[in-house]
């Protein structure tokens, strides 16, 4: 395997070899550290990055990377066998480039040059720790209903952090660690490997295949399920009962309804090929470098992509539910950000957004007055305002003065329980009357808050670190009948992702539908950075 420690070290004694045949005029290094042409091109090279210029001039600015030391030249050869690497990683092909830096440095001939070509290396090595960190691009600018920011290196920290450390152990630190990010780049080097032998063979063909049905129709299906490893090796022309049991296994490892009957939908996830997953990886990867910070040890985790909520604690499944997400529609879909939930909301008044007011429920008061008869209307002081006082035609989006609430009941539009963390999007988790909708298999139909098909149970399990007795402290305040607010003593991270491609801890994938299509638009944008999304990217 690629990243297996033998690998790495292989590469990097060869990467260590190459370094030890370049040849450095003597001229070009006597003194740097007096060597005015030298520190000119330098400064000048690293000029509008400050904090790698104030790296030089702490260190009397003695070279790193183009120098005659030993520590030099461990330095060169871990940099180039992780630039050799890095299209591994899913970053741009051939943007770090370790054979054009050995033809820099074999051009060296003056000072000059010498001090241009270290901080040419410098500037590069900064950028590839960037990308392999924190992605290759920016969030919010493949979609802006992806709220995160991409975090920055402190670049003084890595270089001197590199400086004071072992090389190859260095850079083997560098990309994210998390478990999920080494088991992507495992997926993707298997997918390597199964491009390479021709595929998983030809796609399933016919139309609705179902267990007892006998035709050549089953024996695609049987080839297809053998070569991606649902099914043990048989002869048989059957849709027999191993065969419904490899479809059912299937059909929830890509998030649809283990019936064990292949329709429109599992035969095309079944027809899709190692190259349309080998992108899913690629895209699941830059989004593990965009979420490369702490998350909490306890924290809630909602996957939009796989209608999940889960309450993580030490990376292990601590309470789990379904959720309903965001319509597929403007100014509905479901934002991806990290917050921190403070408190519950038990028998909740619900506050209704002003473009749900104004979108939906003036138009409905203007062709009928009385419709919606379970909401408040309230003006500016916030006080309930008659219907027969309001003439609402008179009114439009802009104009509309009042504000709707709808107060606590079991028809609430929020339920009898709502998770709070705060934030400028106005989303928060919470119960929902609609209970039908849990059932389906998309689940995209709220306005962009996340609903909850277990609300009490998940409160009870956020409870159970502060209270001895979380089920009954919860129905107190939920028979009191009264909205109850109930803080959490600690507070817990939460984080709304999107992922289509997820690893499971035990071996092999799990992959959802892009119900949004930011992963294509995120794919989109990877390649025109130059990400390449074939076997070739080795």
């Amino acid at each position: 395997m690629l990243f297996s420690r033998l690998n790495v070290w292989r590469k990097y004694f060869v990467a260590l070899l190459l370094c030890f045949k370049v040849i450095f005029p003597l001229g070009a290094f006597a003194s740097q550290g007096n060597d005015i042409a030298y520190k000119l091109a330098l400064s000048k090279e690293l000029a509008d990055v400050g904090a790698a210029l104030e790296f030089y001039q702490e260190r009397r600015f003695e070279p790193i990377w183009v120098g005659r030391s030993r520590d030099a030249r461990k330095r060169l050869g871990a940099l180039f066998a992780a630039f050799e690497d890095s299209a591994a990683h899913g970053l741009p092909h051939g943007l770090f480039d370790a054979r054009a830096i050995r033809n820099n440095i074999r051009s060296i001939r003056t000072s000059v040059d010498l001090g241009e070509v270290e901080g040419k290396i410098t500037r590069t090595y900064l950028q590839y720790a960037q990308m392999i960190q924190f992605g290759v691009v920016r969030p919010g600018a493949v979609d802006e209903e992806i709220k995160r920011k991409r975090s920055k290196i402190d670049q003084r920290s890595y270089l001197t952090n590199l400086v004071l450390s072992d090389a190859q152990a260095f850079f083997q630190s560098v990309y994210p660690q998390s478990r999920e990010y080494a088991r992507l780049l495992k997926e993707k080097e298997r997918l390597f490997g199964i491009i390479a032998r021709g595929g998983w063979g030809a796609p399933v063909t016919g139309g609705k295949l179902q267990p007892g049905d006998r035709a050549k129709h089953v024996v695609s299906l049987r080839n297809r399920l053998i070569a991606m490893g649902y099914l043990e090796r048989t002869l048989t022309d059957r849709f027999d009962a191993d065969i419904q049991r490899a479809v059912q296994a299937f059909q929830l490892d890509h998030g649809m309804a283990g019936d064990g009957i292949v329709g429109d939908g599992t035969r095309a996830e079944l027809n899709k090929s190692p190259e349309d997953r080998l992108a899913a990886i690629l895209v699941a990867m830059e989004r593990e470098r965009w979420t490369n910070f702490e998350r909490g040890n306890r924290h809630v985790l909602v996957n939009l992509a796989d209608f999940s909520a889960k309450i993580m604690n030490n990376e292990r499944i601590e309470f789990q539910t379904r959720t309903v997400v965001g319509t597929n529609k403007d100014d509905q879909r479901s934002p991806e950000f990290s917050d921190e939930m403070e408190h519950m909301v038990i028998n909740p008044t619900w506050n209704v957004p002003r473009s749900i007011a104004v979108k939906e429920y003036l138009p409905a008061f203007q062709k009928d007055p009385n419709a919606h008869g379970y909401l408040n209307i309230l003006d500016a002081s916030g006080q309930i305002v008659s219907r027969e006082q309001v003439d609402f035609v008179a009114f439009d989006e802009n104009t509309f003065p009042f504000d709707l609430k709808q107060p606590p009941s079991t028809r609430n539009a929020l339920g009898l329980v709502k998770f709070m963390f705060p934030n400028r999007y106005n989303i928060y988790l919470h119960d929902t009357p609609s209970k039908s909708l849990f059932a389906r298999e998309v689940r995209a139909f709220s306005h962009g808050c996340i609903r909850l098909q277990d609300p009490f149970d998940f409160g009870y399990a956020l409870l159970s670190v502060q209270s001895r007795d979380p089920k009954g402290d919860f129905h107190r305040a939920l028979n009191s009948g009264v909205e109850t607010v109930i803080p959490l003593d600690k507070h817990v991270p939460v984080h709304l992702i999107y992922r289509t491609a997820v690893t499971k801890p035990t071996g092999g994938m799990t992959y959802r539908r892009d119900i949004y299509g930011r992963d294509a638009k995120i794919l989109a944008a990877l390649v025109g950075k130059g990400v390449v999304i074939t076997p070739l990217a080795r």
